[in-house]
């Protein structure tokens, strides 16, 4: 065997090149035997020797090193070609003997016959008896079909070509949800409750039945997805700008040609509310999508908003690679801090999708949990949420684009409060810019927490602050509960109704929850429309220095904030520690939030005593620590801003020597809430005589703080 440089070498970049005069030098050596006997062994051993090994070689057996290589590089060319030529030839074999033997069946299966009854071969009478097998079996089928889904029509309350549709859809679904898995927490009626469930039939049947039900949620979300998409990507003319306030309004007549329906409440009172913003939020959109779809942070996130959230059954719960899809059933009560008017209750499907790369939409729509209860258990729900939502858009930077829609139905059979009528019905007080002002304060908030903007010497641990804003917004969340006035723990005193002639509406109720003190509460609050812009009245009520013109229980002294933690950008956005100098009540400090963005703002305190307020300030948990908090809420009238130069205006504008601020979107007027709470002791003798002192008191309280403020702001009845 001859081998020399350049064989069949691929790495011509290593070729040896020796030249003498200009021209190439070929080297040329013949291997003796021996050396060929020795290259053999080393090949089976080792056919891919390394640079150290070649080199060996050579020095034993006196070549070179790219002869060793290029001997090897020969070698396993020949091997891999003769490995190829032999698997070649098996199969080859292989495949001529697979013939034979098919050609050898199906000579075999000509003269098969019945090894029982020696018949006639299969194949000729056979096709025609499964055949007519089949049809009698498919028969049976489609009559238990027809069957089950008449049955379930008329369990749903849906036609039957609807029903055959879902039964459809539900069996394309490879991943669909497992039989007998529907609603569990009551809200959708159990049928096994009415039908005898030991019927295997049966039981088939209502496992069928509630995945049906399944599948209609499914699919009302998804048809709900796809409508939210379009209002979030058409504008013009779908959408139109309100002369009244500039905001984004649905144009009816364009929605109507688009999604055709008709209204969920057929009453003459019905009237549609829709509104659209955007705003940027600092926050991590994957972290803002999860906040979302957590009840807990929901509530905390919108707490001037949702009274109530929870989450009744996760419907399909997914996650496909890095991207959410949730389906959920959840309840959700909402209001405008005014007893006054009712909150907005709604039993609703979330769905939540990636539809691409960090884009999310979530989207919310009404849906009848109750259509198969009975008329007296049906709950009063005087508002239907037609697709609404937001779109969250990552900007890679930490922050978020959000754009929000709001789209409900409204049976107003009760009319609105007079005060509240504009800001309700024609600025839209539930309205997607008051959703996002929210958000972007609250994201702010958030964003203190770990910031070191307090007040120096007082809180010097973040454990502390974190603890100091923990009870501040539980004391927060208390005070909007509070003012939606709900029937829960209300005693049943029957003169209560006389003292709300003056315009103050009085509850009295048990509390044994965590967080408040234990006894009996008495809740007294008010409305009241003021001809001052919001921003005056904000910095009036929440200055310390100007507490002693309305707060009745400061009795003239003043008050000093020893304490205070910003909690956004605006500087009426903080936490305070308030100590009254009152000399009889020296160990009682007040913690007091105060918060404003463009819908409003809100101003909540309640007493503490100095103990409690210390061993949160250290870092101690503020769980156990019961507070009952006070306070107002002031937002504009809804009415068309006008220019207000009276002098009412100019007067109040002094007396809260703050310059002024536009950023709450206004009119020249406001309307004011006042509420105050009041501690009952449960253990006296007689607590119905004692709770009605209490309620005298509370409606005095009230009605003093409201003139006090009226005083003090040049603000008379006659205007």
């Amino acid at each position: 065997m001859d081998f020399g440089y350049g064989g069949n070498s691929n790495d011509s970049s290593e070729e040896p090149e020796h030249f003498n005069n200009g021209r190439r030098k070929k080297l040329y050596h013949r291997h003796t035997s021996q050396q060929i006997q020795r290259l053999e062994v080393f090949f089976k051993d080792c056919p891919h020797p390394d640079e150290s090994q070649r080199r060996h070689l050579s020095r034993e057996l006196g070549l070179e090193t790219k002869q060793i290589k290029f001997w090897f590089q020969n070698k396993r060319t020949q091997t891999k070609t003769q490995n190829d030529r032999a698997d070649n030839s098996a199969l080859r074999a292989e495949n001529e003997k697979m013939q034979l033997e098919n050609l050898a069946i199906r000579e075999a299966l000509k003269n098969v016959i019945c090894v029982t009854c020696g018949g006639p071969p299969f194949g000729e009478e056979e096709p025609q008896l499964n055949l007519q097998n089949l049809k009698n079996e498919n028969l049976q089928l489609r009559q238990q079909y027809e069957k089950m889904t008449h049955f379930v029509s008329n369990f749903l309350g849906k036609p039957v070509s609807q029903v055959q549709t879902l039964s459809r859809l539900l069996d394309s679904q490879p991943d669909g949800p497992p039989p007998g898995q529907g609603i569990q927490k009551g809200l959708l009626p159990s049928p096994l409750a009415v039908v005898n469930s030991s019927n295997p039939i049966i039981t088939s049947q209502l496992n069928g039945t509630r995945d049906v039900e399944r599948l209609a949620m499914i699919e009302a979300a998804h048809t709900a997805m796809g409508e939210l998409i379009k209002l979030l990507r058409v504008n013009e003319p779908l959408w139109i700008k309100s002369h009244i306030d500039g905001r984004y309004i649905l144009h009816k007549d364009s929605y109507g040609k688009l999604f055709p329906r008709s209204n969920h409440f057929r009453t003459s009172t019905t009237r549609t509310e829709s509104s659209k913003d955007l705003a940027v939020v600092a926050m991590n959109a994957r972290y803002l999508v999860d906040m979302f779809l957590d009840t807990n942070k929901w509530e905390n996130i919108f707490p001037t908003i949702v009274t109530k959230a929870r989450t009744i059954e996760n419907i399909d719960p997914r996650v496909a690679g890095d991207k959410i899809i949730s389906l959920q059933l959840m309840y959700e009560q909402i209001h405008i801090l005014s007893p006054l008017v009712a909150a907005r209750e709604y039993y609703f499907l979330r769905i939540c999708k990636e539809i691409e790369q960090g884009l999310w939409i979530i989207t919310d729509v009404s849906y009848d949990c109750f259509k198969n209860k009975h008329q007296h258990q049906l709950p009063s729900l005087r508002s239907w949420k037609l697709p609404s939502g937001c779109m969250i858009r990552d900007m890679c930077d930490g922050n978020s684009e959000v754009t929000w829609i709001e789209h409900v139905e409204v049976d107003d059979r009760t009319s609105t409060q007079r005060v509240f009528r504009d800001l309700v019905c024609v600025a839209g007080a539930y309205g997607a810019p008051r959703w996002l002002s929210t958000l972007e304060r609250m994201i702010e908030r958030f964003g203190s927490e770990s910031a070191s903007n307090s007040s120096p010497g007082v809180i010097h641990v973040p454990e502390g602050r974190r603890s100091v804003m923990d009870l501040s917004q539980r004391m927060v969340k208390s005070f909007c509960e509070m003012l939606s006035m709900s029937s829960t723990g209300k005693m049943d005193l029957p003169h209560l109704a006389e003292l709300n002639n003056n315009g103050v509406r009085v509850s009295v109720r048990h509390s044994d929850g965590p967080g408040q003190p234990g006894g009996i509460i008495v809740s007294a609050t008010t409305s009241l429309w003021l001809p001052l812009p919001g921003h005056i009245l904000f910095n009036f009520l929440r200055d310390e220095k100007t507490r002693t013109d309305w707060d009745m229980l400061s009795d003239g002294n003043p008050v000093n904030e020893i304490a205070r933690i910003s909690c956004g950008n605006h500087p009426g956005n903080r936490i305070s520690v308030l100590q009254p100098f009152n000399p009889k009540e020296g160990q009682m400090m007040m913690l007091q939030e105060s918060c404003i963005d463009s819908s409003g703002s809100v101003i909540v305190y309640g007493p503490i005593d100095f103990p409690a307020i210390k061993s949160v300030i250290n870092g101690d948990d503020s769980g156990h620590i019961p507070i009952l908090p006070s306070g107002f809420t002031i937002s504009g009238d809804g009415r068309p801003d006008k220019t207000n130069n009276n002098a009412a205006a100019a007067a109040a504008a002094a007396a809260a020597s703050t310059s002024s601020d536009s950023s709450s979107r206004s009119s020249g007027a406001s309307i004011l809430t006042v509420a105050f709470q009041i501690l009952v002791c449960s253990n006296l003798p007689n607590v119905k005589e004692h709770s009605m002192e209490s309620v005298a008191t509370a409606n005095t309280l009230v009605s003093s703080t409201v003139q006090k403020i009226k005083n003090a702001l040049n603000c008379h009845d006659d205007q």
